[in-house]
């Protein structure tokens, strides 16, 4: 499966991957305070498990910083 994270394409060898599984293998171990889009549609984290992504799909993972 390819698809375009934050610009960048990759390839996965899965015929089927969640939002979960995405970034579990993507980061795995920063998974508090982000945001995902697909496709420039925000995902709710409620979904993330029941939200499964398609071949070329475009996806955003957006995470939060501190500062002001």
């Amino acid at each position: 499966m390819e698809l375009k994270i934050n610009q960048q394409v990759k390839q996965f060898n899965a015929e089927s991957l969640s939002v979960q599984s995405l970034l579990d293998l993507e980061i795995p171990n920063k998974q508090n305070g982000i945001a995902v889009a697909i496709n420039n549609t925000v995902i709710p984290k409620s979904n993330w498990n029941q939200q499964f992504l398609k071949e070329t799909d475009e996806i955003l993972i957006i995470s939060a910083t501190q500062g002001g």
